[in-house]
């Protein structure tokens, strides 16, 4: 089967990791995404077949391929402009639709959508899109080398005035991490503070690492990290987060107890196979 994957991140997100992580494993895929995207890079260096995004040659690419597959908004946007393909959508977004007429015929071009979560799947719903049409796909993980740390890490890109504030209470120290997966080689908490999350993939990859999450109760983030067994899902104030945080490094055998149940979450539910084999499932729903 032919693919071709649209992105137009500009960042290296999460959402760019699971289009990766897909495209190199599927036979006879391109992937089309900005020039200046650290995708491009990334994809070229391991060796798949990865364009600049041009607007003028999109639907002479797009019309030689069995599957589109849009793996962000603008990129479904350009897709649903092309007639004559069969266009799958991913969806990793937890708000609502736009109710607009032009949303409405953009969202009826597609012929399945890939909701990063039940949540997410329920949102496409109340927008109309008909339940036969959608797949929930939870994001993979690499599955990594379990953590033997017991530092307190939080994304520096993620709610941190929150979690800052949650640390002063608990007097702990917290290391903002930009080196994500390599930090989380000597973490046993991460705090993963969010007001709203499709799914949650840095949970996940903590989770794959053997390390308990502490986590917003927000969005499909309660089907990634399983509340007092993979970890503790809390409310968005400091002091909830203060509080979790001190149980757990107060019981530090818990809090590893928690990691090692998450890292068996991953390998059952979470991994870069599963993800591709429902992907590939989907993508024939499509072309039925």
């Amino acid at each position: 089967m032919k693919t071709l994957h649209i992105d137009t991140g500009r960042e290296m997100g999460g959402g760019q990791w699971q289009a990766l992580y897909l495209i190199e494993r599927l036979d006879q895929a391109t992937l089309l995404t900005p020039k200046s995207s650290p995708l491009l890079a990334e994809a070229r260096k391991r060796g798949v077949d990865a364009r600049p995004l041009l607007l003028r040659s999109l639907a002479q690419v797009a019309r030689a391929v069995d599957v589109v597959h849009a793996h962000d908004a603008r990129a479904h946007t350009l897709a649903a402009a092309v007639p004559g393909v069969t266009l799958v959508v991913a969806r990793r977004v937890a708000f609502g639709v736009n109710s607009g007429l032009l949303s409405r015929v953009k969202y009826a071009r597609a012929a399945r959508y890939l909701a990063v979560s039940r949540y997410v799947a329920a949102q496409l719903e109340l927008a109309g899109v008909p339940p036969e049409k959608i797949s929930v796909v939870y994001d993979g993980v690499p599955l990594v080398e379990q953590s033997r740390g017991d530092e307190v890490v939080a994304l520096a890109s993620k709610e941190t005035e929150l979690v800052r504030r949650a640390a002063e209470i608990a007097g702990v120290e917290i290391k903002f991490t930009m080196q994500f997966w390599q930090d989380l080689s000597q973490a046993g908490i991460f705090v993963y503070a969010s007001r709203m999350e499709g799914l949650g993939s840095a949970a996940l990859a903590a989770m794959s690492a053997g390390v308990a999450v502490i986590a917003s109760n927000v969005g499909g983030l309660a089907e990634a990290v399983e509340d007092e067994r993979t970890g503790v899902l809390v409310e968005n104030r400091a002091e909830a987060f203060a509080s979790a945080i001190t149980r757990l490094r107060d019981h530090p055998e818990l809090a590893r107890e928690m990691g090692r149940r998450g890292r068996v979450r991953v390998e059952k539910q979470f991994t870069i196979d599963i993800m591709v084999r429902q992907t590939q499932a989907a993508y024939a729903e499509a072309l039925r």
